[in-house]
């Protein structure tokens, strides 16, 4: 098998390519844009190639090369925050980067099943009876992110039934794990942590709402789903991914301090707010653990006590 994994250089793509050399035999492209090509853990299996997806002769001369036979499309900007401040670069990026792709794909001689990566944010705030979420909810995209990956979600849908491509959608809920960047909320209250203990910052972490309450799973969870939608996901299907939980973010923050071995104090900072915020949601993958078997394994507790350690390990200021 070949596979080829858009965004390797992300965090879930990172997380993803360990996930497939540990437990596959697959020979693994991976594309990163603008990051250098050099891989963090290099492996025999692991090629490295710089591309961007927006450059659709690039795209399908790589994939005519490559003749993937498996592709995770992972590649995204994906900051909610980031995407109000620039809604055009969001939409744009996400959406010509997909069509790229998926008109590369449907050239190739491999016939390759394609995964497409949405997000919960497609579904926007549910009403109280619609909790859980399920793939049967409306979708109702708040910001200028999710409406992207409504785009994506659809657009892989469209390439399945107009050109009979083997896509597999996901609509995955909060993930986080070691590696990913403090623009999200686990992160950002880690590495303040984790700067405060080194003397780097005063004992006060800054937040935004604390009340609020997000369906996390952790990112190697997720990429497990990711390797079981592609080997056995229904080809025009769309599944949740989703722990079936909702956390509040004050007492995802109140476990961060517990594991802090100095006193810290909480300060709310307004900046930190979104323009729209969703109360609770929280979502069923019932759908995707009857077809596949998956289900999480790493507990939340080790999931934070991890990201925690993965922030004091970092160099400073980084």
């Amino acid at each position: 098998m070949r596979a080829l994994i858009t965004g390797a250089g992300g965090f879930v793509g990172d997380h993803l390519c360990s996930y497939l050399l540990a437990h596959t035999d697959w020979a693994i492209l991976g594309t990163v844009y603008p990051n250098p090509v050099d891989a963090p853990h290099p492996h025999p299996r692991l090629h490295l190639s710089s591309l961007d997806l927006r450059n659709r002769t690039e795209v399908e001369r790589t994939l005519v090369e490559w003749q993937p036979d498996a592709i995770f499309h992972l590649a995204a900007l994906s900051s909610v925050p980031a995407s109000f401040k620039a809604p055009w670069e969001t939409l744009e990026n996400n959406i010509r980067a997909q069509l790229n792709v998926l008109e590369a794909a449907r050239r190739l001689s491999s016939c390759p099943r394609v995964l497409i990566v949405g997000s919960n944010e497609e579904y926007g705030k549910p009403h109280p009876d619609e909790l859980p979420i399920t793939e049967e909810t409306p979708l109702r995209p708040q910001n200028p992110y999710a409406v992207s990956k409504v785009a994506q979600d659809f657009l892989g849908l469209q390439y399945h039934l107009t050109y009979g491509i083997e896509v597999v959608r996901l609509r995955p809920f909060n993930h986080t794990g070691p590696g990913q960047s403090d623009q999200f909320v686990v992160p950002a209250f880690a590495s303040q942590i984790a700067r405060i203990e080194r003397g780097e910052q005063l004992p006060i972490v800054r937040v935004g709402n604390l009340n609020v309450a997000r369906d996390f799973s952790d990112v190697r969870d997720i990429v497990r789903a990711y390797y079981l939608a592609v080997t056995q996901g229904e080809p025009g299907e769309v599944y949740n991914l989703s722990a079936g939980q909702p956390r509040s973010i004050k007492d995802i923050l109140d476990a961060l301090l517990s594991l802090s071995t100095v006193k810290i104090e909480v300060e709310i900072d307004p900046d930190r707010y979104r323009p729209s915020d969703t109360p609770v949601a929280y979502g069923s993958s019932a759908k995707f653990r009857a077809r596949t078997g998956w289900e999480p394994q790493i507990p939340f507790d080790q999931t934070i006590h991890d990201v925690l350690n993965d922030w004091r390990h970092r160099p400073p200021n980084r």
